[in-house]
């Protein structure tokens, strides 16, 4: 399974590394492969999703504002209603210089999961998110995402896979259909408290007529993980997402801390 791990990181590394006109899929506010798993009944999960564009896009681009150098700020408040439905919200924020420091925006997501009642091979949810972002940080300022979620672990391995359908509700692309973001997240428990992994994030256009098979038409990033389990109560995920040279954004550091607070203070 080590060697796997490694032959499959050097691939994706060696794919980056001669491949001139990749740009980045994801927005720089949240990004995180999602798990199946939703909240317990009763329990909130407050997060903090820290992304710095180290080296990032320079120029006004479609109205937007510059990434380079830019710390994006987000708060992720997330709570578990029973044993398959949960509800998060969040609130986009960046900060930098030139006036690029301001509230970005909010996206509300409620989820659902398939029970464990139905003994399915693999984990199953369906999540749905719909907000708002000023149109200084984005293309679109009202968009829809549907994402299921689907997941496996096998011993020490986990995989987990997102095929993301977004849909711009009003703004620059309100006229185009639902695009197809996949993005994937493959794990190793290399210790009890730490697994290491490989973060996939892409976007290859409308799912009608997906974009030619080319990086300038689509887009694509990797991210090199590492999950840390200290306390029960408590979620680290950080990593660095990189591209080859003459991307938009070449270098993002990510880090997301969440913390469960549970239901009268009972952790059942």
């Amino acid at each position: 399974m080590t060697l796997f791990l490694r032959s499959y990181t050097r691939a994706c590394l060696l794919l980056f590394l001669l491949s001139s006109d990749i740009t980045f899929a994801q927005e720089n506010y949240e990004i995180q492969v999602y798990p199946s798993e939703t909240m317990p009944k009763g329990t909130t999960m407050l997060e903090l999703h820290s992304n710095y564009t180290s080296n990032g896009r320079k120029q006004i681009e479609n109205g937007m504002l510059p990434t380079h150098q830019v710390l994006h700020e987000t708060i992720e408040i997330t709570h578990g209603f029973n044993s398959w439905f949960e509800t998060g919200i969040y609130f986009f924020n960046s900060i930098g210089s030139d006036n690029r420091t301001g509230y970005v925006g909010s996206h509300i997501r409620p989820r659902v999961r398939a029970p464990e009642q139905w003994h399915l091979p693999v984990g199953l949810s369906l999540s749905a998110e719909f907000g708002y972002q000023k149109l200084e940080y984005a293309e679109d300022d009202w968009s829809l995402e549907i994402r299921p979620i689907i997941d496996k672990t096998w011993r020490k391995l986990y995989l987990s896979f997102n095929p993301v359908f977004g849909k711009a509700l009003h703004g620059l692309n309100e006229k185009a259909g639902f695009d197809f973001s996949p993005n994937l997240k493959i794990s190793f428990e290399a210790t009890k408290k730490i697994a290491l992994g490989i973060e996939y994030y892409g976007s290859v256009g409308d799912i009608s007529t997906f974009d030619p098979y080319r990086y300038k038409e689509q887009e694509h990033q990797l991210f090199i993980v590492t999950d840390l389990d200290i306390d029960p109560d408590w979620e680290i995920n950080a990593g660095y997402g990189f591209g080859a040279p003459e991307t938009v954004d070449r270098g993002i550091i990510k880090l997301i801390l969440g913390y469960r607070l549970y239901k009268h203070h009972d952790k059942k």
